[in-house]
């Protein structure tokens, strides 16, 4: 049995807690994050979720030393954020990158590996290899102004892979992406998996955190609500079944009483759910009345059920309300 790594995690918070004080007369306070606990190991993506406003781009700008905590602590590899051969293992990409537009996207990427230390007599070699990482070799010698949104989130992966860190924090890398640039930066984050890169991942897109995360962390109100594996967390019993019937009518169905959930009518078909343990019955009743079943499956507890649960558990309390 292996032993488990006794060296600092790429991440770990403990107790983190972010107040903000605003307003012309800097009389108002804003919490947006309160004890907050993660630990990210070595070689994991780790996905981040939360509602705007939750506390997500506070924890980042955190980690990455731009701002500072209320309380707690922040270590990046057992050393804090201000570190800066701590600093130095992490690439960072932004949710609303603005590179240098004046500059091509090879000089972007030469501009990022000449502050990021690499060697001189790399340098050019390493550029190429990132360039042809993000499928941007083609399109490296235009202005970055001519660039789509697309070519820009391409070339900002780039700058943060150029230094080979450790670690990638990425904020909404796929936001605003069509369905081919979504897998492309998908492919790449896996592709970075396999070389032993921690990444952090902050998005939306819940499609993609299933299908790139190994582990979650949903905040609500600048708390954290739910932790853990993804198939642990999604991992209850199926709540449902869904049926599309042929050749019955909705009211033939009424002796089911409450065990059906819904029913949807669609052409000549009954898109019908029914409550787990019901299933048999339905069957039963649906073929004494003359229909036929087309289709049955489970209605599963998907990581956006479990969002939208936490979303909704939490009510209105948000980050960013005012403490009084």
């Amino acid at each position: 049995m292996t032993e488990p790594s006794r060296d600092p995690p790429p991440i770990a918070v403990r107790s983190l807690s972010k107040t903000y004080t605003l307003g012309f007369f800097m009389n108002r306070r804003v919490r947006a994050l309160q004890s907050l606990d993660l630990s990210v190991q070595r070689g994991q993506v780790y996905g981040l979720l939360g509602p705007n406003g939750a506390g997500k781009s506070t924890t980042i700008k955190i980690l990455l030393d731009l701002v500072s905590p209320t309380s707690g602590t922040v270590e990046i590899f057992g050393r804090p954020p201000t570190d800066k051969a701590a600093r130095a293992r992490l690439g960072f990409v932004p949710e609303n990158p603005v590179p240098y537009e004046h500059l091509t996207g090879r000089e972007f990427v030469q501009l990022a590996a000449d502050l990021m230390g690499v060697p001189a007599r790399e340098r050019t070699r390493r550029v190429d290899e990132v360039l042809d990482q993000v499928d941007m070799r083609q399109a490296a010698s235009l202005q970055i102004r001519r660039y789509s949104k697309g070519m820009v989130q391409r070339i900002t992966l780039a700058q943060a892979l150029v230094s080979r860190p450790e670690v990638l924090i990425l904020d909404e890398p796929t936001s605003g992406l069509d369905p081919s640039g979504r897998r492309q930066i998908r492919d790449l984050i896996l592709a970075e998996k396999a070389r032993g890169v921690t990444v952090l991942f902050c998005s939306h897109v819940i499609p993609d955190v299933e299908a790139l995360c190994e582990r979650v962390a949903v905040l609500v109100g600048g708390k954290l609500v739910h932790e853990g594996p993804i198939h642990e967390l999604v991992s209850h019993e199926v709540p449902a079944f869904e049926m599309i019937l042929e050749g019955v009518s909705p009211t033939s169905l009424g002796a089911m009483g409450d065990a059906v959930q819904s029913i949807r009518e669609l052409d000549n078909r009954l898109l019908v759910t029914v409550a787990a343990g019901q299933e048999s019955a339905l069957l039963r009743l649906a073929l004494q009345n003359g229909g036929r079943v087309n289709q049955m499956q489970p209605v599963r507890y998907s990581l956006e059920d479990l969002f939208m649960d936490a979303v909704k558990a939490a009510g209105d309390r948000r980050v960013g309300a005012e403490i009084s």
